[in-house]
């Protein structure tokens, strides 16, 4: 099979009875050459028994392993270099897929995400203001305008997301964490907006537990990627105070505090400890 003539659908699914039965079957009335790969991350309501029955690939975790661990088995057992992957709950407008592959081709982009920022987007209130602060935070840091952090509706290179796979996590925070890698390490993304239905069954995402997760997640990929993002605001927060209050004591008081010399030192310090953080990234890259 040519890995290049056609592309790959990964479906992760857990215990998704509900809707997983309908999602196959709309998916194989796409037209194009591709192929269907559904990977059931444990699940305990007859699932994996159902995904059988339809006929495409289905591989099988015997525990419950996380959202990001079975979308890494279905990338390591593609057969196509590009590989799609939608959610099994019918949230997504999977018949999208072949336009989002071809403005992914037509671009020879890094990843096109479907970004659930159209008129119809059914979004539960409760996560609205934890997904606009992440996707706030995660922007300003990355130095990005991003429209949709953790779409589960995305075209992607296999050859490229390989690359990060050493720091891809195995929960939900994969999609999150694949947009900062490639944002920061300046591969080619793409926006395309997207409707998001109100899902069939249970939603298996903990709100404060997950919203936690992903803050600490872009923070550490940051980190990772580009330290001084983070060192140089919290170093001038210091940095910029400690003269102010240095000058005002020496001029007015005469009297410099020890208070006043050891914010201005911790901000040196964090900018030093940034700037070799940075150096450090930079000459591995």
């Amino acid at each position: 099979m040519d890995s290049n003539n056609g592309y790959t659908i990964i479906i992760p699914a857990y215990n998704e009875i509900a809707s997983i039965e309908k999602t196959v079957t709309d998916i194989k009335k796409l037209p194009g050459n591709y192929e269907i790969i559904v990977v059931d991350d444990g699940s305990t309501d007859g699932t994996y028994e159902c995904v059988q029955k339809t006929g495409v690939r289905v591989f099988r975790h015997s525990v419950n392993r996380g959202y990001g661990a079975t979308i890494k088995t279905g990338i390591q057992n593609a057969e196509f270099n590009t590989v799609v992957i939608t959610d099994a709950d019918s949230t997504y407008p999977n018949e999208k897929i072949p336009a989002l592959v071809r403005v992914f081709e037509e671009e020879n982009s890094d990843m096109v995400v479907g970004a659930r920022i159209k008129r119809n987007v059914r979004i539960p209130l409760i996560r609205k203001p934890a997904k606009w602060f992440i996707t706030k935070l995660a922007s300003y840091l990355s130095g990005t305008d991003i429209p949709d952090l953790n779409s589960g509706l995305r075209v992607m290179k296999k050859s490229t997301v390989q690359k990060y796979m050493h720091l891809l996590p195995e929960g939900f925070s994969f999609t999150s964490t694949i947009t900062l890698a490639m944002l920061t390490n300046k591969n080619l993304v793409r926006y395309v907006p997207i409707d998001y239905f109100e899902r069939r069954g249970t939603s298996k995402i903990r709100p404060i537990y997950d919203t936690l997760n992903f803050i600490q997640l872009i923070i550490r990929m940051v980190m990772y990627f580009e330290p001084l993002r983070i060192f140089l605001p919290l170093s001038l927060s210091l940095i910029i105070p400690g003269i102010l209050l240095t000058l005002y004591q020496a001029f007015f008081l005469r009297n410099i505090s020890t208070a006043a010399i050891i914010i201005l030192l911790a901000g040196i310090q964090l900018l030093a400890i940034g700037m070799l953080a940075d150096l450090i990234d930079k000459r591995s890259s």
